[in-house]
């Protein structure tokens, strides 16, 4: 033993003057059997479970002292021990019982002198001496001592005093109690947080691991220092690992072989997918804490059935657990429990069902058996086991799975009430206890139409659909068309309103959260935090305070970076100039450069200019400068592009069965490395997206879906699960709001490259047996992208986070330019989308406030739409170049989408109507709201009509007229009467008859001119 070992002398006092006081008290002294003196002889360490014997010296001092005896005498306490040992215990002298010490030595004459007068005390005490009768001491110390003593020839009886100690060291104090719940709460962690995720990995990933692998690995687990002192497990900062080791297994069992006994051992039997139960035992600072855990692998209904009953007995006894309560009669009433509900388990029923707990990690002494008379009292710990061995499964699905045990273990604490369960933290009930790794495949119920208004949108554009062609407008439905401009015109008044309503109390948008303010800057809090550059009165660049210090008028001024606005420098003769312009209000610049003025009185210096004959360092300070003002713009960029990506909860992972999985699926945005296909999951609370790359995955919550999409592979390359999101994530380094799971329907080995069959076949069958395999795949394809779709509804609907799988329809859809590049926009219930191609677009139909089609003029091939959002800060969405075909086709999907929409001949500038809206949208409403861009439209609807009126009746005269005069009705006159309208689109083409006309004149009156001058010549 070192020089750390220190006793705690009031420790030891007390707990010996309990065991004293209830020694000499005749109404508690049963249990020492009228002993006069209890001896205690400790022999040498030995391996195994703590011994009474050495329970008594940790309970006592704290420390192990091998070699040593103890004689205990309700007047005094002895001690028999080598001099070095001694030397520590001398710390126990004059407390209330006095303490007596006998050193060994070499000399063995001496050393018989002094068990010589250890006898002679006993004899003294009188005809009974207390011992432990199981403990035998070994050693040569132990051996010497049986020499010296002979209680027969001493005329001595021999009493077992063990159920006396039992009864002194089973009440456990605060301080034990402490070390228990941490010795318990390290148990339920390894079980819990380690053990279950390393055994359903292996049955998950059908592994052949054997029962003595695995307990090895969770074994090694107690060195672990940084898994104990993760904050879930709550075992605080003074937790010392050191301290840990194993007094039970831990035991594994499965596959029809189960030992309940507690020196049961594990096997090198594999893991089996069955019945698994898992018992350990954790010692903490001497004192021990069991738990032993029943895990049922895809079980049979009459397994469930046997192991919730079990739950329920274990609860009904520990519900008996309190103080007074007698261990026979808590035995008994289980037992009686058995027999009224499941008589036929009471032979498999497992006796006894608990035992005390503490320095001794199993107190024979307190057993809840059947013959036990022991009395339970307030501050005692128990192992509380309940079981059933060797059941009979009815329906076995393997030769091992035929026969199965069940066994639960607690380690608890007796109180007034009902006990206090330190390894309560680890799960037990049927729904966590049981695993279901068998896929099967869920009923699919037909789905109820919805009865949102859009979701009719196909029907109502069935008549649209035939005629596509502006030219064939003619063939729509004039009532129709006259129905949607009446909802419209409903739609317009009801936007209105809301608009009034909702802007009533004026003011602007956001509380002025997006108006621009004059940020503070501060660079140094204290004149000693310049850089003592500064003192030579020189430009110092501070790149780490991101700071230009400048002299003025003599004195350092410092600038921080984010107000200077750039740095330029200039060479005129001798000298460089340097010029810092600065930011300030009223610059005028630019919309973004444009600062308000909160002080009108505030004086603002625009720039700084100084000269040197030194080029090289002015021009170093201008680079400094200017990469400075780079990196602290790149810097403010990232800021604000990050502020809205939120952190997300963590992901509670499935763990009593297998996460339904959508193997070989690609993610989109892509992950850093190399493209590598992954597994999508569904969990408790969100999906899981793990790539083949242990490194990468991408976890997505439920509660952060705003949006699920699943769109076939009909003429589409792939087939995809699409999910939108509420509020952006971090997926690598990128953020975004979209995440798509996708996989393509394409097969390369079933390419018209040539293969194997190409060998074999040819012609028109092969092609014929390859289309029809391409369309069953990619009806595969679909139906399991589908029921994923379906499954991730209802895992979500469970956390009352549901959202419905929404599918685009895409015979509704329409090109256009969202972006960059031209897509297909289909309309889904809730949204538009494009979802093929990236970047992805999402619109929510909900948050549109007004559709604007742009462009809407006779002549142009293509017309662009603009949506407008409910939240007026969001910038506008354009989808530019729709074919004008499809003109009618948008219009009648908005209209049954209930979105009000407007049309105009030219593009308008959205940013200035935005920020005249978001700065006083009360005063816009009130002079009419949206209403300008419809007036616009009825204007342009008014001069088509006169246009195309006109246009028809020049046409008419025309045809009827049939002259070929110069005076026609299209002459300079007649135009010019009819300025202003389509005629005079005509207009050229006539002016251009007529110019050849007159070049025929001139080239006859050309062809006389030339013939007269020969006729003079003659």
């Amino acid at each position: 033993m070192g020089d750390e070992v220190k006793i705690d002398k009031q420790l030891f006092h007390t707990r010996l003057g309990h065991f004293v006081s209830a020694w000499k008290d005749p109404k508690k002294n049963e249990a020492y059997a009228g002993a006069g003196s209890v001896v205690v002889v400790l022999g040498k360490t030995a391996e195994g479970p703590y011994s009474k014997s050495l329970s008594l010296h940790f309970w006592l001092l704290g420390y192990e002292f091998p070699a040593t005896l103890f004689l205990i005498t309700p007047d005094k306490f002895y001690v028999v021990t080598t001099a070095k040992k001694a030397k520590h215990l001398e710390a126990l002298s004059g407390g209330k019982i006095p303490v007596e010490f006998l050193i060994r030595g070499k000399d063995e004459a001496e050393n018989k002198k002094q068990f010589q007068q250890i006898c002679d005390v006993i004899k003294k005490s009188g005809n009974k001496v207390g011992v432990l009768i199981k403990d035998q001491a070994q050693g040569p110390f132990a051996k010497a001592w049986k020499e010296s003593y002979n209680p027969e020839a001493f005329g001595v009886e021999e009493v077992d005093v063990s159920t006396a100690f039992s009864q002194v060291m089973s009440i456990k104090d605060e301080g034990e109690l402490k070390i228990m719940r941490a010795s318990s709460r390290a148990l339920v962690g390894i079980t819990k947080d380690y053990f279950i995720d390393e055994m359903s990995k292996i049955i998950d990933e059908e592994k052949k691991v054997s029962h003595e692998s695995l307990s090895r690995k969770i074994e090694a687990k107690i060195d672990d220092e940084k898994f104990f002192k993760a904050k879930a497990l709550k075992l605080g900062d003074d937790f010392d690992v050191t301290q840990l080791d194993w007094t039970v297994g831990p035991v594994i069992q499965s596959g029809g072989k189960y030992d309940l006994k507690q020196n049961a051992q594990s096997d090198e039997n594999p893991l089996h997918a069955g019945i698994i139960l898992a018992s350990m035992g954790l010692r903490y600072k001497s004192y021990s804490s069991q738990i032993a855990r029943t895990y049922l692998i895809d079980p049979t209904k009459s397994q469930e059935k046997y192991y919730s009953f079990l739950t329920d007995l274990q609860w009904r006894v520990l519900t008996e657990l309190r103080d007074g309560a007698v261990c026979k009669d808590i035995y008994n009433k289980a037992l009686q429990t058995i027999k009224q509900k499941h008589p036929e388990l009471e032979k498999h029923f497992l006796k006894p069902i608990g035992f005390g707990i503490g320095i001794e990690a199993r107190d024979g002494s307190l057993i809840i058996g059947p013959k036990s008379t022991r009395v339970l009292k307030d501050g005692m710990t128990l192992c509380v086991t309940i079981g059933l061995s060797d059941l009979e499964n009815p329906k076995p699905q393997d030769s091992k799975s035929k026969n199965y045990s069940l066994l639960l273990t607690d380690t608890v604490r007796v109180t007034q009430g009902d006990p206090l369960v330190f390894t309560g933290g680890c799960p037990k009930d049927l729904k966590e206890a049981a695993f279901y790794f068998k896929d099967e495949e869920p009923e699919v119920k037909p789905k109820p139409e919805k009865k949102a208004a859009r979701a009719t949108a196909p029907k109502s554009t069935a008549v649209i659909m035939k005629s596509k062609l502006r030219g064939e407008r003619k063939e729509v439905d004039d009532g129709a068309e006259q129905r949607r401009k009446e909802h419209q015109k409903e739609l317009q008044v009801t936007m209105q309103t809301r608009g009034l309503d909702r802007f009533s109390e004026g003011g602007a948008v956001g509380d002025g959260k997006g108006k621009r303010q004059i940020k503070r800057f501060e660079s140094y809090k204290r004149e000693n935090q310049l850089p003592l550059a500064v003192s030579d009165l020189k430009i110092v660049v501070d790149t780490k305070n991101q700071t230009i210090i400048v002299p003025i008028f003599g004195r350092p001024v410092p600038f921080h970076i984010a107000t200077i606005k750039n740095a330029s420098k200039t060479e005129e003769d001798d000298f460089t100039y340097l010029r810092i312009n600065l930011l300030s209000p009223g610059q005028g610049v630019g919309r973004k450069d444009d600062l308000p003025f909160e002080d009108p009185n505030a004086h603002f210096l625009r720039s700084l200019t100084y000269r040197s004959t030194d080029n090289e360092r002015i021009a170093s300070i201008c680079d400094s400068i200017t990469d400075m003002k780079k990196n602290a713009t790149k810097k403010e960029q990232e800021r604000k592009e990050m502020e809205d990506v939120v952190t997300q909860d963590n992901l509670r992972e499935m763990r009593n069965r297998r996460p339904q999985r959508l193997p070989d699926v690609f993610i989109r945005p892509g992950m850093d490395g190399k493209r590598l296909p992954g597994e999508l999951e569904i969990h408790e609370n969100g999906l899981r997206y793990q790539s083949l790359r242990q490194d990468q995955r991408v976890d997505v919550l439920f509660s952060n879906v705003k949006h699920l999409f699943f769109q076939p592979c009909a003429h589409e390359l792939i087939v995809l699960i699409h999910v939108h999101l509420r509020d952006p994530i971090m997926i690598g380094k990128k953020k975004t709001k979209d995440v798509q799971f996708y996989r393509e329907a394409t097969d390369i080995q079933f390419d018209e490259t040539g293969n194997r069959k190409r060998k074999y076949r040819y012609g028109d069958e092969e092609e014929f047996e390859q289309e029809q395999e391409e369309r069953r795949r990619r009806a595969e394809l679909d139906k399991e992208f589908k029921a994923f779709a379906e499954k991730i509804s209802e895992a979500a609907k469970k956390i009352e986070a549901g959202v419905d799988v929404d599918v685009p329809y895409r015979e509704l859809g329409f090109s256009g330019v969202p972006y960059r590049a031209n897509v297909l926009c289909s309309p889904t219930t809730d949204a538009l989308v494009s979802l093929t191609d990236m970047p992805f677009l999402v619109i929510t139909l909900d948050e549109i406030e007004i559709a604007h089609l742009e462009r809407v003029q006779f002549g142009l091939k293509n017309f662009d739409l603009v949506f407008v959002y409910k939240e007026y800060t969001k910038p506008v969405t354009h989808i530019n170049s729709i074919p004008m075909e499809l003109l009618e086709n948008v219009k009648e999907w908005l209209d049954s989408s209930n979105i009000a929409y407007s049309e105009g001949p030219l593009n308008l500038n959205w940013p200035t109507i935005m920020k005249t809206v978001i700065q006083d949208p009360k005063q816009f409403f009130l002079d009419g709201g949206w209403s300008f861009l419809a007036s616009d439209s009825d204007e342009e609807d008014g001069e088509d009509e006169e246009e195309e009126s006109e246009f028809e009746a020049s046409d008419f005269g025309e045809e009827s007229d049939g002259s070929d005069s110069d005076e026609s009705q299209f002459s300079d006159d007649n135009a010019s009467a009819d300025e202003g309208s389509e005629a005079s689109d005509m207009e050229s083409g006539d002016d251009w008859d007529e110019m050849e006309e007159e070049a025929e004149r001139k080239d006859k009156r050309g062809g006389d001119e030339k013939e007269k001058p020969k006729k003079r010549k003659r």
